[in-house]
């Protein structure tokens, strides 16, 4: 049974079918599976009961795989798995016990509430990011994408002129921050640096533009900071209008891909902290998104 994507939002998103991705996939698995993000920037697979290994072997399809930023400030027995590839999104700790509601890694991850772009903090942010729900609440805790071709095809002429050769700073520190959290680490300063990344976007194979917007931006080079922190609120909010935005409701062995160059991406509350809450997420090192080129040269 060849493989299948049925486009299940207006303007992005696809839910696959026809393929078990716990197996080892073909090389015509892996080419329609790129294909498809390029085409709709989220996929969706359904009913794949992955073991973290699983998971791990299907993303190395597509990419090199990152080392979590959070899975290296741990120490290693505050870790649930010692896997550095493979992000804890969950709601518990490394005895498998639910977090108390103050817990310093729960507040943490609160800022995921944010829209942002995965690891755009880093010099090479994030390509695809892929997460698979093993537990999920009853109620709530869906995940949540906006489509910044769209949004970026939607500006008028005028707008697209203004944003299109823009940098801005990406850093954690900051996205922290908007949420009260202090991010401080003597052993790690060098990775909580701000970075520069061009605003403006082009996907190689469609020549599509999309906008790289992310909660982690702080500033805009050559910006007055009160400017581009209001400007970027702006095209922000106008990213994330209705007509933009896709709500996954998650069900156990949902695996959902996507492509944190051409989408942004919150994680949605859950009322009852009683609850379990457990995904497991791995990352593609974003091939693009290396830092701007003319600010790279002038360090």
């Amino acid at each position: 049974m060849a493989i299948s994507i049925r486009q299940v939002h207006p303007t992005f998103v696809g839910e696959v079918s026809g393929v078990d991705i716990t197996k080892p996939l073909t090389r015509d698995e892996v080419d329609a599976i790129e294909a498809g993000m390029h085409e709709y920037s989220v996929l969706v697979f359904h009913d794949q009961p992955l073991t973290d290994e699983q998971q791990v072997e299907f993303t190395r399809n597509f990419g090199e795989l990152e080392v979590t930023l959070a899975g290296q400030l741990a120490k290693p027995e505050e870790r649930r798995f010692q896997q550095l590839e493979l992000g804890d999104i969950s709601n518990l700790d490394a005895g498998e016990k639910l977090r108390a509601r103050d817990d310093s890694r729960r507040m943490y991850a609160l800022a995921n509430r944010l829209w942002h772009s995965d690891a755009s903090f880093r010099a090479v942010g994030a390509g695809y990011t892929l997460l698979h729900a093993r537990v999920i609440p009853s109620k709530g805790g869906n995940t949540e994408f906006a489509d910044m071709r769209a949004a970026y095809e939607a500006l008028s002429p005028a707008e697209k002129a203004e944003v299109d050769g823009l940098v801005c700073e990406h850093s954690i520190v900051f996205s922290r921050e908007q949420i009260g959290l202090e991010v401080k680490s003597d052993q790690h300063s060098d990775k909580l640096k701000p970075v520069p990344h061009k605003l403006v976007l082009t996907d190689e194979v469609n020549g599509r533009k999309s906008l790289y917007l992310s909660s982690h931006i702080g500033s805009i080079i050559g910006w007055p900071v009160p400017e581009a922190r209001a400007f970027i609120r702006d095209l922000a909010e106008h990213a994330t209008q209705r007509q933009f935005v896709y709500a996954h409701e998650w069900r156990v062995g949902d695996m959902v891909m996507w492509d944190n160059r051409t989408v942004m991406h919150r994680a949605r509350a859950f009322r009852d902290l009683k609850e379990k809450r457990d995904l497991r997420r791995t990352s593609l090192k974003g091939v693009g998104l290396e830092m701007a080129p003319a600010l790279r040269a002038a360090e």
